[in-house]
């Protein structure tokens, strides 16, 4: 039975319409911003998780860049600390040379004050934008990364110890070869020294090892949670864009099956001329 005050056809047409719509509408969003789940009326259980991961992704990429810092100054101090343990070395040698008869102290002396300078030197210069890691034993604390364990929020942190050697080079200042009434001690003492120095540019070299091996795995870590992220809100446009089609031509259809239903009530007419 047809009816000019309910069209029952044009109605059924146009919710189908809009339901077309609506579907259209979502998938030109995703297409348009490449994510399946942008906000949490989309999945809120995926969305807070994508939510949380991504932001534990920022915080290890700028604890990386923190870290890029603190390896800098290590990498000085490093290299500082071998240039003393090559210099002090060098004085061990000296001191060893001086062992022998006929040795000029006065000449070997003048030697060693040199190498002692050049220490110096070496030290003040061994710092990494006003990074100072050369001249105490005091212990430095790092942020390498946090944690989530239990459903807790912390930090996670490796820990070493300045080196001092600023003490090294007190004790090679020590060694007056031209007053010394023990050359074989002298020698000892140096070579002391020189053991020191060593184990200062050994451990920087450790913690320099440790802190390069931290940054690549956090590298690693933040390109995992990315890919995580992504696979569980980014679109996937093959489908999107298949979909987007198929609405189009839903919309097309919807349309002309509207227009069919609203001529209807003109056919009525027809049947009073």
């Amino acid at each position: 039975m047809s009816s000019i005050l309910n069209n029952s056809s044009a109605t059924v047409a146009l919710a189908t319409l809009n339901q077309i719509n609506k579907g259209l509408e979502s998938t030109q969003n995703r297409v348009s911003s490449g994510l399946a789940i942008s906000s949490g009326k989309d999945n809120a259980a995926y969305f807070a998780i994508s939510q949380t991961m991504s932001g534990d992704s920022g915080m290890f990429g700028a604890i990386n860049e923190g870290l890029t810092s603190t390896k800098n100054s290590v990498s000085t101090a490093r290299l500082g600390a071998e240039t003393v343990s090559d210099l002090t070395e060098k004085f061990a040698e000296r001191v060893a040379f001086a062992q022998g008869n006929g040795i000029d102290l006065a000449d070997v002396q003048s030697e060693l004050d040199a190498l002692v300078s050049q220490i110096g030197a070496a030290i003040d210069q061994s710092t990494f934008n006003g990074d100072d890691l050369v001249t105490s034993t005091d212990a430095v604390t790092v942020v390498t990364g946090i944690s989530r364990s239990s459903g807790s929020f912390a930090t996670t942190t490796i820990s070493f110890n300045k080196v001092d050697l600023s003490a090294i080079k007190t004790t090679l200042e020590g060694i007056d070869l031209t007053s010394s009434t023990d050359l074989t001690a002298d020698l000892a003492t140096a070579e002391s020294a020189l053991a020191d120095s060593i184990t200062a540019a050994t451990s920087l070299g450790v913690v320099e090892d440790t802190l390069d091996g931290q940054q690549n795995f956090l590298s690693s870590l933040t390109d995992t949670l990315d890919s995580g992220v992504s696979a569980m809100v980014d679109a996937n446009m093959e489908e999107e864009a298949a979909r987007l089609q198929a609405y189009q031509v839903q919309q097309q259809l919807a349309t002309q099956s509207l227009s069919i239903a609203n001529q209807s009530p003109q056919n009525i007419l027809s049947l009073f001329r």
